[in-house]
């Protein structure tokens, strides 16, 4: 047995290590031709230069590497790298300049229905779509630089876009200008670790109709929101941070109609709204700090079954806000800045419990112009009556545990 697997050791790897070539091509040649005759398994050399060559593609299994970041351009005209085979590794180029087209999603780099494509330590600049994957799995976009100067989110494309695409791993890009900065349609089983995703004109991240998938680790900052996760199920959010997400309706993660979630250890800062949740079920969170926003949350009457608990609420002008008055969420140890209850016996937990919803915010929630008014003597008489009575506030939504100290996350 031994013998016969030695035997099939060698047939797999001696015709390879035979074959396998390195092919050097410059600004002189076309890429295409080095790519046609290249066989599995060879490696292509591409030399600094500036390369005006488009829809170039790849049919065969290669490694291209470029020197010194050679530039590919399409001019405003054209998509620049196709790859159309398996097992294809990409790495040190700069690819820039793609068309824009109503009819076809333009990409600077596109993989199109293929398995365990690499593309690492590339630049992708001024592309409609940076790196497009279509059908495709086991794929690994990584360490690349993304960047576009996008001000119009009917006119652009995304950083990274993935459609009816299973198990990839997006790790530690750099994305910024464009419509959303990764987004995933139809995607399953993949994971988005590490990234840097700003000033995109629309989302940092965006999931639809994309199960069992997870982001960790990844900033997403001056967006026109941070993340939005729709018509999804089994997502994981851990460790992110969400900052400077300001306007009329931003946030850092929007929630419409997900469920059985996770978001945990994540930091929510200076965003107008931390989370927005709205139709969604049976989300865990906890262990996430909330400092200095517009609203910490905002939880709307359809959601339920969903369990917050353990997070730090600091400095926010409203910790909590809601459409509704019954209440179906669990919210427990959670510390909240503005607490003022006591603790007699000293175990760490308030005595009475905190309602973390103000009358200001009921009232601004329904009447939008009543913000003129925030943090005027009138509101603050009226705020304080109302804990002492809760007569509008949903009493229902109340934490029963506070905590009196600030978890250290």
């Amino acid at each position: 047995m031994t013998c016969i697997r030695t035997i099939l050791f060698f047939l797999l790897l001696v015709p390879v290590g035979l074959s396998a070539a390195v092919i050097r091509t410059g600004p002189d040649s076309l890429l295409q031709h080095a790519l046609d005759r290249a066989q599995p398994g060879d490696t292509i050399l591409v030399a600094p230069g500036h390369y005006k060559q488009h829809e170039i593609v790849v049919r065969t299994p290669v490694t291209l590497i470029g020197e010194s970041y050679p530039v590919f351009d399409g001019e405003n005209k054209y998509q620049i790298l196709i790859v159309s085979a398996d097992n294809v590794r990409i790495q040190g180029i700069t690819v820039q300049n793609t068309g824009r087209s109503s009819m076809v999603d333009m990409a600077g780099i596109r993989l199109q229905n293929v398995s365990r494509v690499t593309v690492s330590n590339c630049r992708v600049l001024n592309t409609t779509y940076g790196i497009y994957l279509q059908g495709s799995k086991f794929c690994v976009i990584e360490n690349n630089e993304i960047r576009s100067s996008a001000t119009d989110e009917l006119q652009a494309g995304n950083g990274v876009h993935a459609w009816k695409s299973d198990s990839l791993l997006i790790r530690n890009n750099k994305i910024s200008g464009h419509r959303d900065g990764i987004y995933f349609e139809f995607v399953t089983g993949s994971a988005i670790i590490g990234n840097i995703s700003t000033n995109n004109v629309r989302y940092g991240l965006h999931f639809m109709f994309s199960h069992n998938d997870g982001y960790s680790r990844n900033t997403f900052r001056h967006n026109g929101a941070g993340v939005a996760v729709m018509y999804s199920k089994h997502v994981v959010m851990v460790g992110n941070t969400f900052g400077e997400h300001w306007g009329d309706a931003s946030y850092g993660i929007l929630l419409k109609d997900i469920s059985d979630s996770r978001i945990e250890h994540n930091q929510f800062a200076h965003n107008t709204i931390g989370i927005f949740m709205e139709g969604s079920n049976r989300i865990h969170v906890l262990r996430n700090t909330f400092n200095a926003n517009g609203w910490a949350m905002r939880v709307q009457a359809s959601c339920e079954g969903n369990t917050i608990e353990t997070n730090n609420f600091t400095e926010n002008s409203f910790d909590v806000a809601t459409n509704g008055t019954l209440m179906l969420n669990t919210w427990r140890n959670n510390y909240w800045d503005k607490y003022e209850g006591y603790d007699l016996n000293r175990d760490g937990t308030g005595d009475v419990p905190y309602h973390p919803v103000s009358v200001y915010s009921i009232l601004s929630e329904r009447i939008p112009s009543t913000m003129i008014l925030y943090r005027s003597f009138l509101t603050n008489i009226i705020d304080q009556a109302e804990k002492i009575m809760p007569s509008i506030i949903p009493d229902q939504l109340r934490d029963d545990s506070p905590q009196t100290k600030k978890w250290k996350l």
